[in-house]
């Protein structure tokens, strides 16, 4: 199998970084300011915020839907769903990331009260 150079790129970690350029036999390797790997985004500065925001829009985006589709508002409906399509996310988003930075945890929060508020028995807990 032919390696494909095309597809290599150079993700210059640090501060401080000389950002020097790397050849892959006679082509030069272009620089990337991020890089996804495994579903996990990570950048220069090795900054997990952008991820975050990736995981609460999929999220949110998976919520409107179960929001515009399912007429039943009850308990026995969508905590299921929540619990099969979002919180999978969640939790990965919340234990292998680990936010540092607490905009990135109260992000995750949010989808999390914004699917609490869908099901009307615990509207009263907000």
């Amino acid at each position: 199998m032919k390696f494909n150079e095309a597809k290599c790129k150079v993700l210059h970690v640090g501060q401080g970084n000389p950002k020097h350029g790397y050849r892959l036999g006679n082509e030069w390797i272009e620089s990337s300011p991020e890089e996804k790997d495994l579903a996990v985004v990570v950048d220069e500065k090795l900054n997990m915020s952008q991820q975050c925001v990736l995981t609460a829009q999929k999220n949110n985006l998976t919520l409107g839907c179960v929001k515009r589709r399912v007429a039943c508002r009850l308990r026995e409906v969508i905590l299921p769903l929540y619990s099969d399509l979002m919180r999978p996310h969640l939790k990965y988003g919340a234990q292998v990331l680990s936010p540092q930075h607490k905009k990135d945890v109260d992000l995750l929060v949010q989808v999390q009260m914004r699917a609490t508020k869908i099901i009307r028995e615990l509207k009263h807990l907000l």
